[in-house]
């Protein structure tokens, strides 16, 4: 299949079990074509939406990460393990969470939602001193991590069936649902791991019209899986080009933007039609091309 028969964008429904890299893999035999990235991993023992960017398009793949997260998710109180999440060891066990009352779970959810520093798990793929975390955690070793400003934009408790907590919750990329879990727990004063994850949304893009796995296995994508690179980005500020901009834009060379003067760090994405041309940022009075895509 050529590259220009091929959607920019595939939304792909992954299931429990395999890696989001084992999902790629799939998508390159099915669709036989090598060139294909993520925008953003989930665990194995989560489900949900995952955005592939397929060929030229791998190069949009740092864009999508400005886009907010949804995921509904269910917490066990009372049980912590190292990891954090269900696959773990248990670390520490207590009846306490027979006590928490629904007042306590409501205040505690409040104090997580909005800015925050959030300590990433010790088993995440966090680098440091150029190894992954996860790698030293498992080797036994003690794993200091720095904390890292995230934004809960909505954190909603969804049912209480004790021990359990389930929530729906928006964040920002980079936020790690299992550190949200246990910092619920800690709270709470008994502790808490991820029981379950599902990602629902990625901005505006949702995983009820997203490919299946077996959908990649066959090459055969639905409309609704595939998007073109002009569509994937129709959620930033656009900027319809006149055909003597896009040979200026093609060139490399930026265009007076005079109804929008001001710098930005904002990308905008440049189209004429229903072709994606490049994406660029504002300069004063000068929108510049970051990446061109020729056609």
């Amino acid at each position: 299949m050529r590259e220009t028969d091929l959607p920019a964008v595939l939304l792909v429904d992954k299931p429990k079990g395999p890696t989001s890299h084992d999902v790629i893999q799939v998508a390159r035999r099915g669709l036989a074509v090598r060139r294909i990235g993520h925008t953003g991993t989930l665990d194995p023992f989560a489900s949900g939406l995952l955005l592939l960017c397929v060929g030229r398009a791998t190069r949009l793949a740092e864009y999508f990460h400005l886009l907010p997260k949804t995921y509904s998710a269910t917490a066990v109180l009372g049980v912590e393990t190292d990891t954090e999440d269900h696959t773990g060891e248990v670390t520490a066990r207590t009846d306490e969470w027979q006590s928490v009352t629904l007042d306590g779970i409501e205040g505690a959810v409040g104090r997580l939602r909005g800015e925050q520093a959030q300590l990433p798990p010790s088993y995440s793929a966090k680098k440091v001193a150029g190894r992954r975390a996860y790698e030293a955690a498992r080797a036994g070793e003690t794993v200091e991590l720095a904390a890292k400003t995230i934004q809960v934009h909505r954190l909603d408790v969804v049912d209480v069936r004790l021990p359990e907590v389930e929530f729906v919750v928006e964040v920002s990329t980079g936020t790690y649902v299992r550190a949200i879990a246990r910092d619920l727990g800690r709270d709470l004063g008994c502790g808490a791991h991820l029981k379950s994850l599902r990602r629902t949304s990625i901005g505006p893009f949702a995983v009820g019209g997203a490919a299946s796995l077996a959908d990649l296995e066959e090459g055969h994508i639905p409309a609704s899986a595939s998007l073109s690179a002009a569509r994937s980005l129709s959620w930033l500020q656009i900027r319809t080009l006149s055909p003597s901009e896009v040979t200026e834009v093609e060139h490399g060379r930026g265009i007076q933007d005079l109804a929008m003067a001001g710098s930005s760090e904002l990308p905008v994405a440049m189209v004429a039609g229903d072709r994606l041309v490049a994406v660029g940022r504002r300069d004063s009075t000068v929108l510049r091309p970051e990446k061109v895509f020729h056609d």
